[in-house]
């Protein structure tokens, strides 16, 4: 009976990865292109309608105020209501708004469309992780979230050479010594193309997600009663065994010190990586006057590395069931190997290999860290506090790209910038050292803490 239910459970985790993580997972592709597309348009963008660096850091980042507003409401509503309905609702406005960038001339309408974008978007990425928590058991969910995040390193991967495709029309450039000027296209340019393509497969993909997702494992009928049963059985044990024994209420997880600190740490952590990912081609050009052509092949390289730093970095915190080094330890090294770029630039080579250090280790904790609120919080309040976690640690994202940007004016270099996000994820990781310290000490003073945490999922 025992290797029955098992069995059934078994299949049950291998249908819902089936099922599930591919929509979730084509979702964010599409997401991160339509966020990050920037880095790449900007550069012709900027060009045209005369933006400096501080004009392209700020409408850069400020994509993560509009995101901040709606994130907690928005994990609630996963929570409480329909994931599929609310991320089916999210994609067809953010497709909406991305596609509307190609059309702004001046920074404040630069500003304007990229807070709405973040408004649009608000609310995908952690209501994501807390569906994924009604689908997959402890043991799962740091490779589950590691497929899903690897989405992002994709898209930087994918789509650099795609928008290469559309961003030569309507400029010039010399061809074996002759200046060749390319058409515009319904008299618009390549960069304005880049967000109108871009922005057409989220509206498609809201539809996908709308009929293709289910909320719960009770609700699916791809699901046979046995795989049903066991998966929920399995779900309502661990969270009966005190997955998150501490708070399972909205407010009082909020003001757990350990929220807290969570929040703070991926606030410097994200201020650390999308203030090189949204500069990345900006410095590699500015250090070594790349091409278009050149440059959207180069900065494909340190997003495969990321890629690869997600799932060997998520795979080995399931193997060892441990998660607080496996967040920590990385972003050390990141830290490290972003100080020593701009120390050792001179070299193409040099400077790539370091840059893709950076990125295995800098994103490469994202699976484990997704997995610590579900440590110590449960239920309405482990959705509230990943809402909580990810809003505040966003605005990094608008706080990153600002400073590098207004270093770069200030200074004529991208060196100051550059060490400022190093020493920003270097605290990040400091932090979740010390926390993971205190929580092991709180897990072993608390003998039932520890006990149902073990049982559930030994990964503290």
């Amino acid at each position: 009976m025992k290797h029955e239910a098992e069995s059934a459970l078994d299949r049950a985790r291998r249908k819902a990865y089936r099922r599930l993580i591919p929509i979730v997972f084509v979702s964010y592709i599409i997401a991160y292109v339509d966020r990050a597309n920037v880095a790449v348009a900007g550069i012709p963008m900027a060009k045209d309608l005369g933006f400096d660096n501080v004009v392209f850091g700020t409408g850069s980042g400020i994509f993560f105020i509009g995101y901040f507003l709606l994130e907690i409401p928005g994990s609630l509503l996963v929570e409480r209501w329909s994931a599929r309905k609310w991320i089916s609702r999210i994609m067809l406005t953010w497709g909406v708004m991305a596609a509307l960038t190609a059309f702004v001339k001046t920074p404040m309408e630069f500003y304007g469309v990229r807070f709405l974008l973040g408004l649009a978007e608000a609310g995908f990425f952690p209501g994501v992780i807390v569906y994924l928590t009604h689908w997959f058991p402890s043991r799962d969910r740091a490779r589950a979230l590691s497929y899903f995040l690897i989405a992002a390193p994709l898209a930087q991967i994918i789509s650099p050479k795609i928008s290469n495709l559309w961003l030569h029309i309507g400029t010039e450039e010399m061809v074996n010594g002759v200046l060749v000027k390319h058409p515009e296209l319904l008299g618009l340019d390549g960069w304005q193309w880049v967000y109108i393509i871009w922005g057409l497969p989220a509206v498609i993909l809201a539809g996908v997600v709308l009929f293709g997702m289910t909320d719960r494992p009770s609700q699916a009928k791809w699901l046979t009663d046995e795989e049903r049963n066991a998966l929920e059985a399995e779900l309502a044990r661990e969270k009966a065994a005190g997955i998150g024994a501490g708070h399972g209420s909205v407010v009082a997880a909020m003001f757990d010190p350990k929220v807290l600190l969570l929040a703070v740490a991926q606030f410097f952590a994200v201020t650390g990586n999308y203030g090189v990912e949204f500069f990345l081609p900006k410095i590699l050009q500015r250090w070594y006057g790349l091409s278009l052509d050149a440059l959207t092949w180069y900065i494909i390289i340190p997003y495969v590395f990321l890629l690869i730093g997600i799932l060997v970095i998520g795979w080995n915190s399931d193997r060892t069931r441990e998660r607080w080094l496996h967040a920590a330890i990385p972003l050390y090294i990141g830290a490290g190997a972003l100080l020593l770029t701009p120390i050792l630039k001179g070299s193409l080579a040099v400077t790539l290999v370091l840059f893709s250090v950076t990125f295995f280790f800098i994103r490469g904790y994202l699976g484990a860290f997704w997995s610590l609120p579900n440590l110590f919080l449960k239920g309405a309040g482990a959705a509230g506090s990943i809402g909580l976690i990810n809003s505040v640690a966003n605005l990094g994202g608008f706080f990153g790209p600002r400073v590098i940007g207004g270093v770069e004016k200030a200074t004529g270099s991208f060196e100051g910038g550059l060490f400022f996000l190093a020493g920003c994820t270097f605290v990040s990781g400091t932090i979740l050292l010390i926390l993971g310290r205190w929580h092991r000490r709180s897990v072993a003073s608390d003998p039932v803490q520890g006990a149902s945490t073990a049982s559930a999922s030994p990964t503290a």
